[in-house]
């Protein structure tokens, strides 16, 4: 699910997701190059967590690198740093969630 700008809404949405389920949020934009921080990630994740448990969460971009026919004006060098934000952010949810 993306939710990757303010345009994007609430998490709200999540409570109609059945308990047997394990929902991806699309936190990273693949849009624009600038960087998101940890503690932007951290915040959007545990809204999320009101509405299912930490344990059943995951992130990842919202979208691929190349979401329109023509791309997206983002550089490798900041694609590479958003897929290593999204392993860093992976991992701290692991250890909030005692995996």
């Amino acid at each position: 699910m993306e939710y990757d700008d303010e345009r994007s809404g609430s998490f709200a949405a999540l409570r109609e997701v059945p308990e047997d389920k394990f929902v991806i949020l699309g936190l990273i934009t693949t849009k624009k190059p600038e960087l998101e921080s940890m503690a932007s990630l951290e915040e959007k994740v545990a809204k999320a967590s009101r509405y299912i448990p930490l344990e059943r969460l995951g992130v990842s971009p919202q979208c691929g690198f190349a979401s329109s026919i023509i791309g997206n004006n983002i550089s490798f060098d900041d694609q590479r740093s958003k897929l290593r934000l999204v392993t860093k952010t992976a991992e701290a949810l692991m250890e909030l969630a005692g995996c």
